[in-house]
């Protein structure tokens, strides 16, 4: 059986993305978003869902190239001069590793973006992390009782068939996926066994900032058995804060082309959330 869930992350980046959520849920095949809780256009993306209930939202963490919702000064190892998130990953995660001080102000920060979600009253459907930070060992621990703790439906972990790529265009398998899947099987095995859905295949990885419609099309005509995630990152157009190269307006016009939505109902694939999905 095939089930599929469309996930639209950094909802609440930008009202630029929470416009594109909105059309892409409404006119197209996007059946859940990830809300960015500290995004500036969070509360826009908050009124955008509660008028919508059918669409699934999560809990996208941010512990990278954001702002944290407690005060800098509460982290104060998490954070640049600027207040924001530090951007050097490696080394921000060794310390996230090796020190207590790191580790008490971190689960901090998690412990408050799950709180500030709560918050908003609407259903805790998944929860994920943006740039997968939360393969980190010490924050997948984390996530993971976190998650638990304020009943999220499931939880996303970025194993993504390489095979399944290659039969939609030439592709080379990635290093990055070969050396983290390890890690993400380990993940994927502990979000279970917390009873916390976690999809059997993910796919946005290769393809992030430039899910088109040939490629959405691709991958529908060549979907697993099983649950399946893709991620995508739909908005208008560029935004303060946007990746570079980011092929928003395409990743929108994809989600939201008749053709790709007629044939996801002729495949007879159902689609939803994790809400949806598990028991």
């Amino acid at each position: 059986m095939k089930r599929l869930i469309v996930t639209a992350d950094d909802f609440g980046a930008a009202v630029a993305v929470n416009d594109a959520v909105e059309r892409a849920h409404r006119d197209g095949i996007l059946s859940a978003a990830s809300l960015m809780v500290a995004g500036p256009a969070a509360a826009d993306a908050v009124v955008r869902a509660r008028a919508m209930p059918s669409l699934r939202v999560g809990l996208h963490l941010v512990l990278v190239e954001g702002k944290p919702v407690l005060p800098a000064d509460k982290v104060p190892d998490l954070v640049d001069s600027t207040g924001h998130f530090r951007t050097d990953m490696a080394r921000a995660g060794a310390a996230m590793f090796f020190f207590p001080r790191v580790r008490a102000q971190l689960a901090a920060e998690i412990e408050a973006q799950f709180a500030a979600f709560a918050a908003t009253g609407l259903p805790l459907d998944h929860v994920n992390a943006h740039k997968h930070f939360h393969l980190h060992p010490t924050i997948a621990r984390l996530m993971v009782e976190g998650a638990k703790a304020h009943g999220a439906r499931g939880a996303r972990v970025p194993l993504e068939p390489q095979d399944v790529l290659g039969r939609i265009e030439a592709h080379k398998p990635s290093g990055v996926v070969a050396l983290t899947a390890p890690f993400a099987r380990a993940l994927r095995a502990r979000f279970r066994r917390a009873g916390i859905a976690a999809p059997d295949q993910v796919f946005g990885f290769a393809w992030s900032g430039a899910m088109t419609a040939p490629r959405l099309e691709g991958l529908l005509d060549n979907l697993p058995d099983g649950l399946t995630e893709i991620y995508t990152h739909p908005a208008t157009g560029p935004y303060p804060g946007s990746a570079p190269g980011y092929q928003y307006a395409a990743e929108l016009s994809a989600l939201t082309d008749p053709a790709i939505r007629a044939s996801l109902a002729g495949k007879g694939i159902k689609s939803g959330g994790f809400s949806d999905f598990s028991a």
